[in-house]
């Protein structure tokens, strides 16, 4: 594991601890590399979220990650699942240690802690009510994933439709903890999901990460906050933009990241219970992240 302070000030001195640590660290392990910085990250941004490209896609929220040059908006995508069962908990930044550190996010058979963050399209902050496995098939919960079966020809998606309580007046802080910050703590349920057999993010979404570090309108230094490019079809797919040049989102009838909050917290009338994914651990990969008591 390894874990990268970062304080304001030298913008050099960022650069080359940053880039020492991707060295060392291979593509596999990408979500291992654990960051730490001194200021806060910027509010989650409004946006819309595109269809769903294909049955067994699971939809990754957007987020402010760290680099070279400060924070940088990581798009939400569709992922295809790794293995059927997989459900993804997003990453967070927690404050802890005197500093704001992220916990990378992960795969598994249930959701675990985020930080409380309301990334919105099912994760209202705890659980995730967006859609759920039924056997060996993801079912996807219209009410606030955006399934548009017109355009998908040849195509079938499993639906359901399950209201969750709606909350526009949600906070779109971005962090646990700290000055400002969410205090969630996580639930009896998140801290056993939180033993759970994980893998990390895929060598898919470490390249669309990768791609998002290189693209300087990302920088929340340029663009204030307000992406132009908030969220895509498919992982790694930059080129389609989702939202005009004023930051505002298109499609407003679309479910948008900010205007959902569950009423249950795992949707667990429509989960059924998967066994184990097999996981198997490559030597390269850095151990499992402990931060506060809280094993990931």
């Amino acid at each position: 594991m390894k874990t990268v302070t970062t304080r304001p000030g030298s913008a050099f001195l960022r650069s080359v601890l940053l880039a020492a640590a991707l060295l060392v660290a291979p593509t596999a392990s990408f979500a291992a590399v654990f960051v730490s910085v001194a200021i806060a990250p910027p509010a989650l941004p409004v946006y819309v979220q595109p269809p769903v490209p294909g049955p067994g896609y699971i939809w990754t929220p957007g987020y402010w990650a760290y680099g070279p040059y400060g924070y940088y908006w990581v798009p939400g995508t569709w992922v295809p699942a790794p293995f059927v069962g997989a459900l993804w908990t997003p990453g967070f930044w927690g404050w802890g240690g005197g500093a704001f550190i992220w916990h990378a996010g992960y795969w598994g058979p249930r959701i675990g802690f985020y930080g409380g963050v309301n990334y919105g399209f099912g994760y209202g902050g705890v659980g995730f009510v967006g859609g759920a496995w039924n056997g060996g098939t993801f079912s996807y919960n219209s009410a606030v994933t955006n399934v548009n079966v017109t355009n998908v020809r040849n195509t079938t998606f499993n639906t359901y439709n399950q209201p969750v309580a709606q909350n526009t007046a949600l906070s779109q802080v971005s962090y646990n903890g700290g000055v400002g910050g969410i205090t969630a703590q996580p639930t009896a349920e998140e801290r056993l999901a939180e033993r759970d057999q994980h893998l990390p993010a895929t060598q898919l979404q470490a390249h669309h990460q990768q791609l998002a570090s290189t693209n300087p309108a990302q920088l929340a230094s340029a663009n204030h906050g307000t992406p132009s490019l908030l969220a895509t079809p498919k992982a790694a797919s930059f080129k389609a933009q989702n939202a005009s040049a004023n930051g505002r989102p298109p499609n407003a009838g679309q479910p948008r990241n900010v205007a959902a909050a569950q009423n249950m917290p795992h949707g667990q009338a429509h989960m059924q219970t998967n066994p184990q994914p097999q996981v198997h651990q490559h030597a390269n990969q850095a151990p499992e992240h402990h931060e506060e008591g809280h094993p990931r």
